[in-house]
């Protein structure tokens, strides 16, 4: 089946009790036993819900991946993902990382002998130098968060492998609509279902996608060792989701490069990231890489943090908001509020300056959108 059909029907049977088209929501805690462990797969709603199961084994499929895991948050998925990491290993890191992400790791597991190195991955030389030293798991996203970069993830794989680490590859920007990880040899992807996956900024949301099934194994008991599952209606919102990601990532893709094309060249502007542009100092990657370059633009204003907010304020569609990936726009400043936990000089080293504003594009009209961004370049 192609990637749209597998999305409304790959892991996703009709109910085989009642003949439900969409997979029931078994709001229970709990499952009668015939006898002490005689049960009919289902045991506890923390271990496994009916609702979870087939979102799990939908997320599998789209990945390519032997199992498919989901949590109540993409950082719970992240902190389930951790906990298989002992204490005094390294983590070799992409250096622009979602805040979130970078808060777990420096304000959160560094107290547990975590160490953690980030590099910019977009010069693997630098990787592979930075592997010299053994690391326990190579963790990357590309696109990145906010600055949009890409990391040429086959041969980071392969120097990964050369160096004895494992992969994990956040795809929650890109989708399994537009690159699969898994498929280019990584060993774990994970999700925000937030953002879209599911798709309409109504549940949190996360997943684990493990390559292996003995990684599978280990991580669905840590799954319910741990505990940060999502509940059987937020998985049923992300499988309703999951069925329009495809003609939705075409729309968020348009919305995009109308946007992007509208702020590229404006005297206000001092840069544009956005895969999709020929400056972009990946497209080439992006286009190998992709099938797709997605729905998030960033850009940063010449006269710093006072430009941003007045370009804020004259938005009359987009809507001033963290998260991403829903059907309507939302934009964020990154510098005061997702990226707002990582130090000042070290986003400004990164190039999150003040000025960045990262723009998650919709499912509107994308001229509309255009001249959204255009009207509020005048307000500057």
């Amino acid at each position: 089946m192609r990637f749209n059909t597998r999305l409304l029907h790959d892991g996703q049977p009709a109910d085989p009790l009642t003949g439900a088209v969409n997979t029931p929501v078994y709001l229970t805690s709990t499952f009668r036993q015939a006898a002490p462990n005689r049960h009919q797969g289902f045991v506890y709603g923390r271990t496994g819900n009916p609702t979870r199961a087939v979102l799990e084994t939908a997320l599998a499929r789209l990945e390519g991946g032997a199992t498919g895991l989901a949590f109540s948050s993409g950082l719970g998925a992240l902190a389930t993902l951790l906990e298989s990491v002992p204490s005094g290993q390294r983590i070799v890191a992409v250096d622009d990382v979602y805040g979130g992400t970078w808060r777990l790791f420096e304000h959160h597991r560094r107290q547990f002998g975590l160490r953690v190195d980030y590099v910019d991955m977009t010069d693997l030389g630098k990787l592979e130098s930075a592997l010299a030293t053994p690391a326990d798991m190579v963790y990357l996203e590309s696109p990145t968060n906010p600055l949009l970069k890409l990391v040429d993830i086959r041969r980071a794989i392969r120097l990964a492998r050369r160096a004895g680490a494992t992969v994990t590859v956040d795809n929650t920007f890109a989708t399994p609509a537009l690159q699969n990880p898994l498929e280019l040899g990584a060993d774990i992807v994970l999700h925000s279902t937030t953002k879209y996956l599911g798709g309409h900024s109504d549940i949190i949301g996360g997943a684990l996608v493990l390559r292996r099934p003995k990684d599978g194994e280990r991580f669905a008991w840590l799954q319910n060792a741990v505990g940060a599952v999502p509940s059987p209606f937020d998985c049923f919102l992300v499988l309703r989701g999951i069925h329009t990601l495809g003609v939705r990532m075409r729309a968020h893709g348009e919305s995009a490069r109308a946007v992007a094309d509208a702020l590229e060249g404006h005297r206000r502007v001092r840069r544009v990231l956005y895969p999709g542009l020929r400056s972009h100092p990946q497209y080439a990657l992006a286009r190998r890489q992709m099938r797709g370059f997605g729905g998030m633009v960033s850009v940063e204003l010449h006269g710093g943090k006072r430009a941003a907010l007045r370009f804020l304020k004259a938005l009359r569609i987009f809507t001033l908001a963290e998260s991403l990936g829903g059907v309507e726009s939302l934009v964020d400043h990154p510098a005061t509020m997702t990226h707002a936990s990582v130090p000042k000089a070290e986003r400004e080293a990164h190039g999150v300056t003040d000025g960045l504003l990262r723009l998650s594009c919709g499912i509107e009209d994308p001229d509309d959108l255009a001249d959204d961004v255009r009207q509020a370049l005048r307000g500057i």
